[in-house]
């Protein structure tokens, strides 16, 4: 077995969103669709939307954005907000654990305002179903005391638009994702949408770079732009103590090496998990719970952001079985091809 610990918050290839990311990630944050980059679908379908919307004076429908992490479903949600004229608030759905606390966010907005609940697929079903009325027909239903003295009364809320976000929209029931008019997903970047957003981080930030130090650190960012801009970010700071200050192909290079991250975005935890199932299930099939044991990681975080890009760029696959590691992932790692080999190799 392959024992790794690994703090999954201070992975630098980490696609979540950490509360204590500081105020100039924040201001990376595109303003509006002109700036936004990439998922020109979604931002093309929005665009008639929130246009349409203005136009009659009403507010937009409700927004469900679903896809990996890091793409930028809360930068949306801004925009939204930002291009209808109206104001933003910002939850969570393991944040709400109580019907009275949904109530309360919703008693507390005004005319056309956009709410934005991440993660909306962890909400509770009790606190689901008060969301149910206040979409279809912003109303309230609230039961006053309890037993035969109960009644129920009924609240009216202003129109707003909800804009949900979610990793996993299967987990989703099938009564809220059918209250959603608008459905968008967004897809993982390719290297050059995400060198240009590299490069206009860099920008803001005051980073002296060429096109080819933008597109080296994009190549190695998982598709994902919170990845490339956090690996901006510590790839200035070895430019800045260990080369002149501007980051070209050469010293992004060298800044990622010293990462462990490969020229595929791979970093030690993504390779030793692979190696696993190559040296203790002999490729796969393996179980996921089984593996997560193996590795020390819990299931849901391998199924939700290890295994996306792993299968993304062919050297995973799921079976009715479990996991199975593609010959191409043999090759990336340089072991041959083949049970016995496999573990002479590693060994």
């Amino acid at each position: 077995m392959i024992e790794q610990e690994m703090d999954f918050e201070n992975r630098i290839v980490s696609p979540d969103y950490s509360a204590s990311q500081d105020e100039a990630e924040l201001s990376l944050r595109p303003k509006s669709l002109d700036e936004y980059i990439g998922q020109e679908k979604v931002k093309e379908n929005l665009r008639i939307y929130i246009t349409a919307a203005c136009q009659r004076k009403e507010s937009l429908d409700h927004v469900l954005l679903y896809g990996p992490p890091g793409l930028g479903k809360t930068t949306l949600a801004g925009i939204i907000a930002r291009e209808m004229g109206v104001n933003l608030r910002v939850t969570s759905g393991p944040a709400i654990e109580k019907q009275g606390d949904l109530v309360a966010i919703l008693t507390s907005l005004e005319e056309g305002d956009v709410l934005f609940i991440d993660e909306i697929h962890r909400l509770s079903r009790n606190v689901e179903e008060i969301l149910y009325p206040a979409m279809e027909d912003f109303s309230l239903d609230i039961i006053i005391g309890k037993g035969p003295s109960a009644r129920s009364i009924r609240l009216d809320v202003p129109h707003f638009t909800l804009v949900g976000a979610t990793t996993r929209s299967g987990q989703l029931t099938a009564p809220l994702r059918d209250r959603f008019g608008v459905l968008m997903r967004l897809e993982l970047y390719t290297p050059e949408q995400l060198a240009e957003i590299v490069m206009r981080s860099a920008g803001i930030l005051g980073i002296p770079i060429d096109r080819d130090g933008a597109l080296e650190i994009a190549s190695r960012s998982r598709g994902t732009p919170r990845i490339a801009n956090r690996l901006l970010k510590r790839v200035r700071d070895i430019a800045q103590v260990e080369f002149d200050g501007k980051i070209n192909e050469k010293t992004a290079s060298a800044a990622l090496s010293r990462f462990e991250i490969d020229e595929l975005g791979l970093d030690d935890f993504d390779r030793k998990m692979l190696q696993t199932i190559i040296v203790n299930y002999s490729g796969g099939p393996v179980g996921l719970d089984t593996l997560a044991a193996a590795i020390g990681e819990e299931s849901v975080t391998i199924e939700d952001v290890y295994e996306p890009y792993l299968m993304q760029i062919g050297f995973l696959t799921r079976t009715a079985r479990g996991r199975c590691v593609t010959k191409l992932a043999y090759d990336h790692l340089g072991i041959q091809f083949g049970t016995e080999s496999a573990q002479q190799t590693m060994f």
